[in-house]
């Protein structure tokens, strides 16, 4: 059994024992945040480092973020793990009722 996933925004904490329900509660509980490179406005957590991961370089992200090379690789790490667990499909339908916008 996967360990609970945990809300690391602002040392929120909560865990979920599904990340699917972890992505629902950073979309809906948190602050939106503006990417540093280009201004997009995008929910906090999984959504804006898969973000900032697809859309620009590491290299833009370092220097928007001021990220250490640890940094970007936690990140990664993060959205790989999403990534390799996660039904976004579900995500996005429970969030925008199946549309398929963010």
């Amino acid at each position: 059994m996967m360990s609970p996933w945990e809300c690391a925004i602002d040392g929120d904490g909560k865990t979920f024992d599904r990340v699917e329900d972890l992505i629902v509660h950073q979309s809906t509980e948190h602050e939106r945040i503006e990417c540093k490179v280009c201004g997009a406005v995008l929910p906090d957590g999984y959504f804006a480092i898969r973000h900032a991961f697809d859309e620009h370089s590491r290299a833009e992200y370092v220097r928007a973020y001021d990220a250490t090379a640890g940094e970007v690789r936690r990140r990664e790490s993060v959205k790989e793990s999403i990534e390799d667990e996660a039904d976004i499909r579900e995500v996005i339908d429970r969030l925008e009722g199946g549309d398929g916008t963010i």
